[in-house]
């Protein structure tokens, strides 16, 4: 078992240091005139180095670094897109966290959104971290170290808003704050510069499902005393106005569920959300219709929030996806993962009749309880497209509210900054024009421009009560997860893989006599994803023909070495396809010595 800690509300706990032990010196002699004050040494600036989440969608990570002392806030993963074929996630690059190991302090986590925990396996692989986080961030947080089998040996401490917890020099109070998912915190940080107050992602939601409503008193409390610097969710920084309540969804599930009638209801939505999951099993009750759960990730996080009270569910209502076949069209809801059209996900997989359990039919609701990430958009509507075709009646999008955002629009955001009132303004998650946006806003909430710093991934931006600066860059970027492989897909690889899927390839297959440079057999041609090759014979042969006069060239030319007549071939073949075809597969040439 992980060795798990909960910590007692308002206990100040100091976590483990690692600094050596030096020798006090005595304090020398003052020689100074008794009447000059002798003047105070300056501290040396806070670091604060962003991993990640700046000019991206995912993959936070924050660094704040006080000379021999590292805080970790998040470590999150992103979803691959078009220009990264095959990888299964993307994951921050730790380099610069493994070369100053003996710093880190620790860990804290704000929620548990994959782009806010995904990574800890990966980063636990490479360093041992104590990892702090609220009572369902730790749950779900244990599911996935579970996985990796690293929860025997992790260190987990669970922590309730209203603590702070030491780490060195830093000491970090948990906020309660409103997300799309419970127990959610922003953390203001305390640091020998002054406090910093780090939001992580939030909302401003009067009646929450869980009737906690974000502290914002703590945080008026905090600004009254003095912020230094302010990093805040930039998501939603371009909406203006407030971001709807998640109760205003349930109103939508309650219109809907009625309008089904005696067809059969699925519901798409993030697995993390259980906020919404409660309210769609709270309208199935209501409905008299049992509920299954479909989707590896939606089942994992619905075990864990019901094991830990965070979802509460009426006996007998869930059954198992295996039985539903058991049970009327009326009498079913199906909550399932895929609300961003992803191909492996189960909604995906039902759309295309690959699901081993549930087959679309005609009539049958289906809910997509989520706005698409950008760059998911044709994801989501080829799905829409595939389930309208099997006479599904798909409601998406922003259809009847069933979906609100769990970040804060431009008012929450002033708000917040009206109570905070920091010096500096860094605003984090989110693509450059949710940065540049966000920074206009505080701009506008009276803090000057020179005071506002919009940076980019593995750039060090020093604080100090003077000045806000960056100063210097650290290694950073995109490590691509592929499989077991981690970083072992770089550039090349996915050149090849996009060279690959843009126009297949044509293998040479030769066999040459190892003494003379005689060929011995073919050239035989391959082709695979460049023609359909029964209707492309004459263009293959033609293929063989150049290739046969290249190897006669080489022969009596004399040249013998193996890699120059690849090179010949290569480019040969490449040229005489394009001048026929247009098109330029990759030329694999193998040489085969007998």
């Amino acid at each position: 078992m992980a060795k798990e800690k909960k910590l007692n509300k308002n206990e100040n706990t100091k976590a483990k240091s690692y600094k050596p032990k030096g020798k006090t010196e005595k304090a020398k002699k003052n020689t100074k005139p008794k009447n000059q004050r002798p003047k105070k040494p300056e501290k040396d600036p806070i670091k604060i180095i962003p991993l990640g989440g700046l000019g991206e969608i995912g993959k936070n990570i924050t660094v704040y670094e006080y000379k021999d002392d590292i805080l970790l806030v998040d470590c999150g993963m992103a979803f691959p897109d078009e220009d990264t074929p095959g990888i299964d996630i993307v994951i921050p690059d730790f380099s610069y966290l493994t070369k100053n190991r003996e710093k880190i302090r620790g860990l804290v986590v704000t929620h548990g959104h994959e782009d806010h925990i995904g990574a800890i396996p990966y980063l636990l692989q490479e360093l041992s971290v104590p990892i702090y986080a609220t009572r369902l961030t730790i749950g779900l947080i244990e599911g996935k170290l579970k996985e990796h089998r690293l929860l025997n040996t992790a260190e987990l401490h669970t922590v309730e808003p209203g603590q702070s917890v030491t780490f060195g020099v830093f000491s970090v109070e948990f906020i309660h704050v409103n997300h799309s998912i419970p127990d959610a915190v922003g953390f203001a940080i305390k640091t020998p510069m002054g406090t910093i107050v780090h939001t992580g992602d939030f909302k401003i939601d009067t009646t929450p499902i869980d009737d906690r409503v974000i502290d914002l008193a703590r945080f008026a409390e905090i600004g009254k005393k003095g912020v230094l610097a302010m990093l805040a969710d930039s998501t939603n920084a371009e909406r203006p106005g407030y971001t709807m309540s998640e109760r205003i969804v349930g109103e939508s599930f309650s219109t809907l569920f009625k309008k089904a009638g005696k067809n059969r209801i699925i519901v798409a939505t993030f697995s993390s959300n259980i906020h919404r999951i409660q309210q769609i099993i709270d309208e199935a009750v209501n409905c008299g219709r049992k509920v299954a759960v479909s989707g590896r990730s939606m089942l994992n996080v619905v075990s864990v929030a019901e094991k830990l009270g965070y979802l509460k569910v009426p006996e007998n209502v869930l059954i198992d996806i295996e039985l539903i076949k058991r049970y009327r069209p009326e009498d079913l809801v199906i909550i399932t993962t895929g609300s961003q059209g992803e191909p492996l996900s189960a909604l995906h997989r039902m759309a295309f009749s690959d699901h081993r359990n549930v087959e679309i039919v005609p009539d049958d609701m289906i809910i997509i309880s989520a706005t698409p990430i950008p760059g998911n958009e044709k994801l989501v509507s080829k799905v829409v497209n595939e389930l309208m075709k099997r006479g599904a009646n798909v409601v998406y999008e922003k259809m009847y509210d069933v979906h609100v955002s769990g970040h804060a629009c431009q008012e929450e955001l002033k708000l917040l900054i009206s109570l905070v009132k920091p010096k500096y303004y860094i605003p984090l998650h989110g693509e450059q024009k949710h940065l540049y946006k966000h920074a206009l806003l505080a701009q506008t909430m009276g803090i000057p421009k020179a005071n506002t710093l919009i940076s980019n991934i593995g750039e060090v931006i020093e604080v100090s009560k003077k000045s806000i600066r960056v100063t210097e860059t650290v290694p950073s970027g995109r490590v691509l997860v592929d499989g077991l492989g981690v970083g072992d897909v770089g550039g090349v690889v996915l050149r090849d893989r996009k060279h690959l899927s843009d126009n297949g390839i044509i293998i040479i297959n030769v066999a040459m006599d190892s003494a003379t440079g005689e060929v011995v057999s073919g050239p035989d041609i391959v082709s695979r994803g460049f023609v359909y090759v029964k209707e492309s014979e004459q263009l293959l042969n033609d293929v063989a023909v150049v290739a046969e006069d290249i190897l006669e060239n080489c022969y009596i030319h004399r040249v013998r070495d193996r890699n120059a007549i690849k090179l010949r071939l290569r480019d040969g073949v490449s040229k005489h396809l394009y001048e026929i075809t247009h098109r330029s597969p990759m030329v694999l040439p193998i040489i085969m010595e007998v």
